[in-house]
């Protein structure tokens, strides 16, 4: 079993107690070959100022090798470097209180910077120095939990519109307890909870205004107190499009957008993380579009702003989570059959539906698969990754 790294804390210390023995002094001379008279004949010894034979210093330095690979961090250590100053001898019969103290910690190498300390019987330092240490990680590492050991559950922002009903059905379908969320319209939120509870699944809707901060903790909070976790996170939730041109576009429109899809999922992911990181498992999907890759959608620029900052932030999370058990991916789906593109004349419809290698438009359900997917175990070693779902319109 390799260390946790995760349970390894600034001011952690583990101490070795050691008396040398003439038996270490012959053992570490057949291993190293370093017979020097003055750590191993007693009668050449007197003749030099220490009087008494002197112990090889890095015989009692070696023991910090124990600390570090058996204690602090212990198993999967990778001792990377050392400085030592060296400030008494040690003699036969000396007890040496070796020790490793932590001083920083660097999360993204896994690196622990020790200070190590050697002192005698009387107190006296004999050893000190800094000390750099990786911790290692294997594939068989057992810091995660097993899956059974993980909760099922997951949050749909939007949770009652036409894409966000998809996922929330077909992660429903895949075994999680879900969360419905909404902001106007209750009646088609508890519709959806009702159709899953009768279909036996595990389901609730939850209220609130993603443009309002404080909402995100009441959501997770509800998820938590009726299902017991956090396992996915899918940032859904997004204004109507409401097409202007410039001229007329206002910038509270803009800000809308902002509120909603960047720092609506912002809240919601930071609610979310203190669950996911204590299980050092979880997934973020955030749900942007074909806007972002494909060219510009005329008069529909504060949607687009807002997915396009939705995109660039999921990236930047992804590489700040990973380390954590936390993948953040996006799905971005071309013109999708719902009630959002209701106001986009058919005319328009048809003709980017026969523009696309597969001669038609996205469905919810095309959606919500590429969302389970990124929710699933499969995708495990995905991360800062956008899955387009737009049937080869765009292509790289």
């Amino acid at each position: 079993m390799f260390a946790n790294f995760d349970a390894i804390q600034v001011g952690d210390v583990r101490t070795l107690v050691k008396t040398i023995t003439p038996e270490d002094v012959r053992r570490f001379v057949e291993l190293t070959g370093d017979d020097n008279p003055l750590h191993v004949d007693q009668a050449y010894a007197e003749t030099t100022p220490f009087k008494d034979i002197v112990v090889h210093g890095m015989l009692g330095a070696s023991f910090l090798s124990t600390v570090i690979g058996t204690k602090l961090p212990g198993p999967g250590a990778l001792w990377v470097s050392q400085n030592m100053e060296f400030h008494r001898p040690v003699r036969l019969g000396d007890e040496l209180t070796i020790g490793c103290t932590v001083l920083k910690k660097h999360e993204r190498d896994r690196l622990l910077e020790l200070d190590t300390l050697i002192t005698n019987q009387a107190g006296e330092q004999i050893l000190s120095g800094k000390a750099k240490v990786k911790v290692l990680t294997s594939r068989t590492s057992t810091d995660a939990p097993a899956s059974a050991e993980r909760p099922k559950v997951a949050i749909v922002t939007g949770g009652s519109g036409g894409i966000g009903g998809a996922i929330v059905r077909r992660l429903a379908a895949d075994g999680y307890s879900v969360v419905v969320h909404y902001r106007g319209r209750r009646d088609r939120a508890d519709a959806l909870v009702s159709d899953l509870r009768d279909a036996g699944h595990q389901a609730l809707a939850a209220p609130g205004d993603l443009a309002m901060p404080e909402s995100a903790a009441v959501i997770v909070g509800a998820a938590i107190r009726a299902f017991g976790g956090v396992s996915v996170l899918v940032n859904n939730a997004a204004p109507p499009i409401n097409p202007k041109p410039l001229e007329g576009l206002d910038w509270r429109e803009m800000q809308q957008h902002l509120d909603v899809q960047v720092r609506g999922a912002l809240e919601m992911s930071k609610a979310c993380l203190q669950h996911m990181r204590a299980v050092r498992h979880g997934r973020i999907v955030n749900v942007t579009s074909q806007v972002v890759q494909g060219n510009p959608s005329v008069n529909w620029t504060a949607y687009a702003v807002g997915k396009s900052a939705l995109s660039t932030m999921s990236r930047y999370m992804a590489a700040e989570l990973g380390p954590s058990g936390v993948t953040v991916n996006c799905v971005a789906p071309s013109m999708t059959e719902t009630s959002l593109i209701g106001n986009i004349p058919e005319k328009v419809q048809m003709m980017v539906a026969r523009q696309s290698p597969m001669r038609r438009l996205s469905t919810p359900e095309d959606v919500a698969n590429a969302v389970a997917y990124l929710a699933s175990d499969e995708a495990a070693f995905v991360t800062g990754h956008t899955l387009a779902v737009n049937g080869g319109l765009t292509m790289s």
